[in-house]
């Protein structure tokens, strides 16, 4: 790792074993305390396993320094109270919940005054939509629920998990307008597949490769450098040259489309669920379909327990 500032997240020979299997291998990183630090790397290198594992979320060893605090052994909660704000691949929104009151679960005793404010600014559509139902927001809606929760508690770090991903173009430039702009304030740890969002925002970056650190450095330098780019991320300069929203060479150019058909269509199908609950005395007694029972927030202040986030490996 070069020299520079002490990094607020330093993270040294993380290692993840789930089942019997080895996921991560001796993963290091480190997160300086300003801008945005990119985690990449091929289709199940262990991205999602890595940031996964910084939370607590699965067994790890190894270090995870928090401003110089080890918390590897601390549960997902205390790092939560720590400040850490996590939007997370799937984004975690509680369908059967408003806009509203998704983000009130995110709320953090402790925190200080929600920074409703900042997060109605960036997301008025937030606002506009506080009582509809989260199952029935489009991709990208969810999308900033998710991001927006992770802004609400002043956090001193937040860990977005390939937060374009199945997005189309036009919602991949907002995401990425307002993760730059909350970088300006705290440093994000950004898992990303899309180039061009990671041209535009990271300055620095960390390649993983079969579940260990194969790259670190600037992240202007990787991507001006096709042989490098296509050696450890498997795409060529075209891609990362692409459109701020296009899909990468990873995915189906098809895939938006019919994401955005499917979420198009998630209104209709939120309408049928509710005609077939009518004749479902499950449905009557709160059992709907499609709806989800509250979990234990992060913090460890909500009802049930924390949801899963991503699949190991990813």
């Amino acid at each position: 790792m070069s020299a520079g500032p002490e990094p607020l997240l330093s993270v040294r020979d993380l290692r993840v074993v789930i089942g019997g299997r080895h996921i991560l291998h001796g993963v290091d990183l480190d997160v300086p305390p300003s801008g945005v630090t990119a985690l990449l790397g091929r289709n199940g290198a262990g991205k999602t396993t890595t940031v996964r594992g910084v939370l607590g979320l699965v067994p790890r060893t190894g270090s995870v320094r928090l401003a110089g605090e080890e918390t590897v052994t601390l549960p997902t909660h205390l790092l939560v109270r720590r400040g850490i704000g996590y939007a997370p691949e799937d984004r975690g929104v509680f369908a059967g919940l408003t806009v509203a009151e998704n983000l009130r679960l995110a709320e953090r005793a402790g925190a200080g005054r929600p920074d409703y404010p900042l997060v109605h600014e960036l997301f008025p559509e937030l606002r506009a939509r506080a009582r509809q139902p989260a199952g029935t927001l489009s991709g990208g809606q969810q999308q900033m629920v998710a991001i927006g929760r992770t802004l609400l508690n002043g956090n001193r770090l937040i860990i977005a998990d390939e937060p374009t991903k199945g997005l189309a173009p036009k919602v991949v430039t907002e995401v990425a307008r307002v993760l730059e702009r909350a970088a300006q304030a705290v440093p994000v740890l950004l898992v990303e597949q899309n180039l061009a969002v990671v041209r535009r925002l990271a300055t620095r970056c960390v390649v993983l490769a079969d579940g260990r650190t194969a790259h670190t450095g600037p992240a202007g330098e990787l991507l001006a450098d096709p042989a490098a780019t296509r050696a450890l991320l498997g795409v060529g300069a075209r891609a990362e040259h692409g459109p701020l929203g296009g899909p990468d060479q990873d995915q189906d150019p098809g895939q938006d489309r019919d994401r955005d058909r499917d979420h198009g269509d998630r209104r209709q199908h939120a309408q049928d669920r509710t005609r077939d609950d009518d004749q479902d005395p499950a449905g009557r007694a709160g059992l709907t379909r499609g709806t989800t029972v509250p979990p234990r927030s992060l913090d460890g202040t909500g009802p049930g327990t924390a949801p899963a986030a991503g699949e190991a490996g990813r």
